[in-house]
């Protein structure tokens, strides 16, 4: 049975992954080599629980219990010696991960299972140097970004790793109220990143061509198709319209839709002018800098209070 979590990384992803699996009783280990991250994670990780407290997803008793079932390390050895899971949140570089895989398959019991939270890279080049025995005990797992309130994980099933033990992780993230995604085929981007990207690659060419202003085309999705996609599957929604009015629109208006197999020139051209979004100030928007932390905890308001909505919608 898991009931000790290792987490490599105390960033964005990693503190959050951290606070789910205190927020429902685990035993959890924070590890990063700089002890500065590590204080920044535990003070993001105390403001993240009071906003759930205030928001009444969780009781104020919970906060102290779930910071008490945290602990931070700066020692790689130390930090997972005793773990039945460890998943890593760190860059996106396939030999950084290697090594890393490495060295948690011989600083780790045998029983451990081995998790990455990558969504680009693939399961077995990251697993290159580890042994036969542990390449059974390794998965792709990843999460969404804001790791504590969004529900979904995606979990890899490429025929590495024996039905039972798969079942085993399942039921860990079931316990933490995850939806998990059993991801059959070892594909960039996995499931949910690539439907993200094919909305992102008509909405920024709407965008490049000047068919509506930045505020319509994100409310034309808010009030439309995502009105639907927060209860209800793609699938579903052509099961409802008609597979044969969703065949005749498909034919009529994809040929004139954006085909390109790379980033918008737009989206291209406010990177190169430092116009990165809410974290520089300006991205499609404007942003006053004195109102960015009150802008920042609004949208995590938003996803807590869709959070609790999204219990009476839950698949059995």
């Amino acid at each position: 049975m898991i009931k000790n979590i290792g987490v490599i990384g105390a960033g964005t992803m990693g503190h959050g992954i951290a606070l789910s699996f205190a927020l429902y009783g685990y035993d959890v280990i924070i590890y990063d080599a700089y002890e500065n991250q590590l204080k920044k994670a535990m003070t993001e990780i105390a403001a993240e629980l009071d906003l759930l407290a205030e928001e009444q997803f969780i009781g104020p008793q919970s906060i102290p219990a779930t910071l008490g079932r945290i602990t931070v390390c700066s020692d790689l050895q130390q930090a997972v010696q005793d773990r039945d899971y460890v998943i890593e949140a760190t860059p996106e570089i396939l030999e950084l991960k290697q090594n890393l895989f490495k060295q948690l398959d011989e600083l780790c019991p045998k029983h451990t299972i081995l998790a990455s939270n990558t969504s680009s890279l693939r399961l077995d080049g990251m697993m290159t140097l580890i042994a036969d025995d542990r390449k059974q005990r390794m998965i792709v797992n990843h999460w969404y970004n804001p790791a504590h309130l969004m529900p979904i994980v995606e979990l890899s099933c490429f025929g590495n790793m024996p039905e039972e033990l798969y079942a085993e992780v399942e039921r860990l993230h079931a316990s933490i109220k995850k939806q998990t995604v059993k991801v059959l085929k070892d594909v960039p981007g996995l499931v949910a990143n690539r439907i993200q990207q094919g909305v992102a690659r008509e909405v920024f060419s709407l965008i490049e061509m000047g068919v509506a202003e930045p505020a319509d085309i994100d409310k034309a999705l808010k009030f439309g198709p995502a009105f639907r996609y927060a209860t209800t599957g793609q699938l579903e929604v052509a099961d409802f319209g008609g597979l044969d009015i969703w065949s005749i629109v498909g034919d009529n208006l994809l040929k004139e839709m954006d085909n390109r197999q790379c980033a918008n020139e737009l989206l291209k051209q406010k990177v190169a002018e430092g116009k990165l979004g809410i974290k520089t100030g300006e991205g499609f928007y404007k942003y006053d800098e004195a109102k960015i932390p009150a802008i920042k905890k609004q949208f995590m308001k938003k996803l807590i209070h869709q959070l609790k909505a999204s219990e009476y919608y839950k698949q059995d």
